[in-house]
């Protein structure tokens, strides 16, 4: 029997990722939403987009939970994400917040640079539309 042995581009985001900071607000928020959508059924993320809000409080938290249901359709696997009193942080977390930074200060290759990595192109559009969803209610001036 031949066993599969699947290559990515880990060690890479872990160079990028390794001076990451704590969980920030952010993380800590959609470490909570993971927790409590854990026994949601399945949500495609294309027709999920579509069910946001206007009212941005409700956007936010409705984007929280589509981006916490749809992650592991995006990634090809379940995230690992940590209590959210954890202080440290897993690759997945360490992910979405170099994400959310490079979203928020327009760090338009950074952006790519970790989509490429990890994200299939077809979710991309749809993950940043999730992310920048909830980046404007955490990172607001």
């Amino acid at each position: 029997m031949t066993a599969l042995i699947r290559h990515t581009n880990d060690d890479t985001c872990n160079r990028a990722l390794a001076h990451s900071a704590p969980p920030d607000r952010l993380l800590v928020h959609l470490r909570k939403v993971s927790r409590s959508n854990r026994c949601n059924g399945y949500i495609d993320m294309f027709g999920a987009c579509a069910a946001l809000s206007s009212n941005p409080r409700i956007a936010t938290q409705a984007a929280s939970e589509v981006l916490m249901r749809c992650l592991s359709q995006a990634l090809g696997r379940r995230p690992v994400l940590y209590h959210p009193d954890e202080p440290d942080m897993s690759f997945d977390e360490k992910w979405l917040s170099s994400l959310a930074r490079s979203l928020q200060s327009g760090d338009d290759d950074s952006v790519a640079f970790l989509l490429h990595s990890r994200v299939p192109r077809h979710a991309h559009r749809n993950l940043v539309f999730l992310m920048r969803c909830i980046c404007e209610q955490f990172y607001q001036i």
